[in-house]
């Protein structure tokens, strides 16, 4: 059992949109013999983009899962959309992988998203190893993006392969093989059987000095991880191939090192040595710590803890759903512990036992039924009731509550309606099974308008969303145009009364409440969604059901919005002090004290508009510069940097999405289709004083 485990490797494909991830995969699965003939993205035949959407638009949107061997290891693989807009499927995935490998193209070097995943995998202390993709495209500069992944990054690259040459075939140079720096052979890919065959060879004269310059500062780089590697070299003894491959799996396992390796995943140079990369140097699930957990029956107690072994009670995480109206397919990671089919489980978090009737090995969009999962195992479940996404399962008689995954908050937000009223009980339901299915989509239905509005993570989120429901659910709906998530927030410390002196139904109901709001301080990559409610009054003698009655108005309260109705973030609200008779204080009192005083304590602190500010990465050639830098400006812009890379200048930038609809469309036609652009949430900042106004003047 334990040996099974040893040979498991979960792993992620992460990067920016167009580095080459699907690719990748195609190449894996291909070069595994899981497939006999590779696909490609451009003409939507690869195994991972199976969604009629992703196979329209050429881009990754679903987090795909697919098992296949390589080298007497199982790699459950997810590859994982690039789009920041699909921001969650990264999110959740890396909450349940063990390892990751992040794709950078040599070409663009170390882009926005790039940056985005790279920060979630730290979060996750998840090991990851670097692989410098398209070198055979013009521009492709490998050593340029190696120096981005320590400058962007603050990582500790370790190179273990560099390229031969760069660029495209009819350039002199041309990238055409790479070189092993642990071997110190140079590794060629067979173009008759695309890349199927690798062949080793003695590295060339000419490259020679180079190689053992690299090879000198790979070694040199594992000294600091290793005593027993440094009085090797000391000794001016050779370094066996095992110890260098030991001392770097065991910094990359500790996120100390970062394995860098090189090539073209679209001309079949350099993939194997990757897959061989997961397995030298990425975790098996043993190599995990121990996951750990609350006792949900006993909040307050120390963390339980499971280890990644099958003889430990039964633990899981459920981190994906694929919403079905004849039954949700649920992907669990197993931490612990074995799984059958036809068992029972516990659902800590609604307290409700689970039924298992179906166990899943899933191939991206086919299955295979299995009878059991162990530790390690990533695997689907149909049939489940109660379990939403990031819930835990366990055993009945052991439980655990592990900890829940957090997704982004929405920034954009459309109305969207049926054409007829027969239709709107359908549209209900669809939506509803799209937010099963995606953590980062909401649905809401103003009270004042009747409108149901629906939220994402930016236009293309909503614009899929809109396309499935005209595409798989048969509808026809009718949208209108994107609007800003906006947060309201407040300029300063205030405390006030709050008093409720009223007859009503011939009950006199009297209380007096004081509250004091003050402002948090965020970083500026927050993205603003707290409100922090607490008690700061302790006097005996106040009933602990008012005072929970008065702490629940307060959440009520908070939750209803702000002077512009949006909702509240960044602001800490205590309570401070009460007043009470003895006849006729009662639970209503309390509540009309705590609503006038907030409001009264809102109007007096200041409200603060706060608007989704997006962080923008502009590729251009040099002559279009200047007008896209004025078409920022007019656009409220910032630009905080430029830099010259090859033929193209890029430009780094901040903007406020509320400017920034249809800006894809905008840059193509200021660069005559020749400029790309891609951005991510920033952080939310003051708005200015004019849209705030136009907000109170509504």
């Amino acid at each position: 059992m334990l040996q099974k485990i040893n040979k498991i490797r979960n792993i992620g494909i992460i990067a920016h949109i167009d580095a080459g991830k699907t690719t990748v995969t195609e190449r894996m699965l291909f070069y595994s013999n899981f497939v006999h003939k590779f696909g490609a993205v451009d003409q939507g035949t690869t195994v991972t983009d199976f969604d009629p959407e992703e196979q329209e638009r050429g881009i990754t949107i679903r987090a795909a899962a697919v098992t296949f061997e390589w080298n007497d290891c199982i790699f459950n693989l997810i590859d994982t959309p690039g789009h920041v807009d699909f921001t969650a499927e990264v999110e959740r995935s890396l909450r349940v992988l063990d390892g990751g490998v992040v794709v950078f193209s040599a070409r663009e070097g170390v882009e926005a998203q790039s940056e985005t995943v790279w920060r979630k995998a730290n979060k996750y202390h998840v090991p990851r190893i670097a692989f410098i993709n398209k070198m055979d495209r013009e521009g492709a500069d490998f050593y340029r993006t190696l120096e981005q992944i320590k400058t962007k990054l603050g990582a500790k690259p370790v190179v273990v392969a560099i390229p031969v040459g760069a660029g495209p075939p009819h350039l002199p140079e041309a990238f055409r093989a790479t070189i092993d720096l642990v071997k110190m052979k140079m590794l060629t890919f067979s173009k008759d059987d695309n890349g199927s065959v690798v062949s080793e060879c003695e590295i060339p004269a000419e490259l020679e000095d180079e190689s053992i310059q690299w090879r000198s500062q790979m070694l040199d780089d594992l000294t600091m991880f290793s005593d027993e590697l440094t009085e090797v070299l000391l000794a001016s003894e050779e370094v066996s191939d095992e110890m260098i491959r030991g001392v770097l799996r065991s910094a990359t396992l500790l996120n100390l090192a970062v394995p860098v390796l090189c090539g073209s995943a679209l001309d079949g140079i350099g993939v194997q040595p990757v897959m061989d990369a997961v397995k030298y140097y990425l975790p098996a699930p043993c190599d995990i710590p121990a996951i750990c957990g609350q006792d949900p029956t006993r909040p307050d107690c120390p963390e339980l803890s499971r280890k990644p072994d099958s003889s430990e009670p039964f633990c899981g995480l459920i981190f994906k759903i694929d919403a079905d109206k004849h039954g949700d397919l649920h992907y669990l990671r197993v931490y612990s512990g074995v799984l059958k089919q036809n068992s029972r489980v516990l659902n800590p978090r609604e307290n409700k036992k689970e039924n298992i009737p179906q166990l899943w090995r899933i191939q991206a969009d086919r299955r295979e039924q299995i009878q059991e999962v162990m530790a390690g195992d990533i695997c689907g479940v149909i049939g489940l009731r109660f379990t939403v996404t990031g819930d835990t399962l366990c055993d009945v008689k052991h439980p655990i509550l592990l900890e829940a995954i957090a997704f982004p908050e929405t920034v954009i937000s459309m109305a969207i309606e049926p054409n007829s009223a027969d239709e709107y009980k359908k549209l209900k339901q669809a939506l509803e099974m799209m937010k099963r299915q995606d953590p980062t989509f909401r649905v809401h239905e103003s009270e004042e308008t009747s409108q149901m509005l629906i939220s994402g993570m930016g236009e293309l989120h909503l614009e899929v969303i809109k396309h499935r429901l005209l595409r798989d659910y048969k509808m026809n709906v009718r949208v209108h145009n994107p609007r800003v998530s906006y947060r309201e927030s407040i300029q300063r410390k205030v405390e006030v009364w709050g008093q409720c002196n009223r007859n009503l139904g011939g009950q006199k109901h009297w209380a007096e409440v004081m509250i004091g709001i003050e402002p948090i301080e965020v970083l500026e990559r927050d993205t603003a969604t707290s409100v922090e409610i607490k008690s700061a009054f302790s006097e005996e003698s106040f009933d602990k059901q008012f005072k929970q009655v008065v702490l629940e108005s307060i959440r009520e309260e908070s939750q209803g919005g702000g002077v512009m109705g949006f909702p509240l973030v960044n602001i800490r609200i205590a309570l401070l002090d009460v007043r009470v008779s003895e006849s006729d204080t009662t639970e209503t009192a309390f509540r009309i004290a705590v609503s006038e005083a907030f409001r009264k304590g809102l109007r007096e602190a200041g409200t603060v508009l706060l608007e989704p500010v997006m962080k923008l990465e502009i590729q251009t050639p040099e002559e279009y510069v200047g007008g896209i830098v004025g078409d920022l400006q007019q656009r409220r812009g910032l630009v905080s940097k430029t830099e010259v890379m090859g033929h193209l200048t890029l430009i780094e930038a901040e903007a406020p999405l509320a400017n920034l609809f249809g800006y894809t469309s905008a840059i193509l036609s200021l660069s005559q289709g020749r400029a790309g652009n891609s951005m991510e949430p920033l952080c939310y900042r003051p708005a200015p004083p004019e849209v705030a106004k136009s907000f109170m003047l509504d």
